[in-house]
């Protein structure tokens, strides 16, 4: 058994290559071979996002604080919100981040295969971010 202490994991900057905006990265965990499970906690300031990319075993995202969204290839931007959970099937391009004008934390889960967790594309530009959100899901 291992326990990772709060406070023991230092906390890290969103690359500017995978993210727009200012987004803060907490390690949670890293499950040494063979087990495969990696996560954070991951805080999007308003307007902040991900690139579009891709997992090779899927993701799930665990809303914890504020407001967000995600967006599918192809498909309409959704809000989320805390206690709201997001599976992201293998290979699904998608982005996720904070609203316009809120914050958004979430916990971010996924699998390495051959010991990769994500494959990052471009990054999603100010007109898709702004384009809307669904109104069938928003609340």
């Amino acid at each position: 058994m291992e326990i990772k202490r709060n406070g023991t994991q230092a906390s890290g900057k969103g690359p500017a290559e995978y993210f727009t905006g200012t987004v803060r990265i907490d390690p949670l965990l890293q499950a040494p071979d063979p087990a495969r499970v990696t996560g954070a906690s991951v805080t999007f300031e308003p307007g902040a996002r991900t690139a579009w990319h891709t997992h090779p075993l899927g993701q799930t995202l665990v809303v914890t604080a504020g407001c967000g969204r995600v967006q599918r290839w192809d498909g309409p931007i959704e809000e989320i919100r805390p206690g709201d959970v997001v599976w992201i099937p293998p290979g699904e391009k998608h982005w996720h981040g904070a609203s316009a004008t809120t914050a958004m934390t979430h916990i971010a889960i996924q699998e390495r295969l051959d010991g990769k967790a994500v494959d990052w594309m471009e990054k999603v530009g100010d007109e898709q971010y702004c384009s809307g959100v669904s109104k069938a899901t928003s609340r």
